[in-house]
């Protein structure tokens, strides 16, 4: 904890030096239709919120887990972005209303529909504040999944995908490989929709 808020940190090799994305993950047991509400900020790097996930096993520097992450980062492309770590990639892109069905000729990769827009990806990240204290909300309600970011919709999704959609799973904090970081969560809130 640092300023109240839950911190982690990397630094450059040899000291503090990731080998793998690694997890804070809730132990209060597992969610399913959930509004999670929270602060977040990253300087540097790349990281995420999990939900709805599976810790694969324990690594070197701590769990790996895959599952859906509500992807957020320093940059300027991957914020709001709905990814599925260690498993299908992006289901949906910032901006992008998609629909996911099973591919029957590889279920492991499912067919990507978009569906609409929820705006530019440019003016949606116009709201979103580079380096500083930002808003995230997630709602998993069935297959609905939608992502917003300082009132901002970012993605909404329909997991259709029967090969890969999840209901149910642990909620955990990224820390991602890479550069020297620092990522911070705070204010969080979780609710369980009935």
């Amino acid at each position: 904890m640092e300023d109240g808020a839950i911190t982690g940190r990397t630094g450059e090799a040899p000291h503090n030096k990731l080998t793998h994305n690694t997890f804070l993950v809730y132990t209060g047991g597992s969610v399913d239709d959930f509004e999670m509400r929270l602060k977040y900020r990253t300087e540097k790097g790349n990281s995420g919120i999990q939900y709805r996930s599976k810790v694969l096993e324990e690594g070197e520097f701590g769990p790996i887990v895959r599952g859906y992450q509500a992807d957020f980062e320093a940059g300027k492309k991957y914020s709001g972005t709905l990814y599925e770590e260690k498993g299908r990639s992006i289901l949906a892109l910032r901006g992008q209303a998609t629909k996911l069905v099973t591919n029957p000729e590889n279920p492991k990769k499912p067919i990507v529909q978009v569906l609409g827009s929820l705006g530019g990806t440019e003016d949606i990240k116009g709201v979103i504040k580079s380096e500083d204290w930002n808003d995230y909300t997630i709602v998993a309600n069935g297959n609905q999944l939608t992502h917003i970011i300082n009132g901002r919709f970012t993605v909404s999704v329909v997991d259709e995908d029967q090969s890969g959609s999840a209901k149910s799973g642990v909620l955990a904090l990224q820390i991602h490989v890479g550069p020297a970081m620092v990522v911070q969560f705070g204010d969080i809130q979780l609710r369980e929709i009935k």
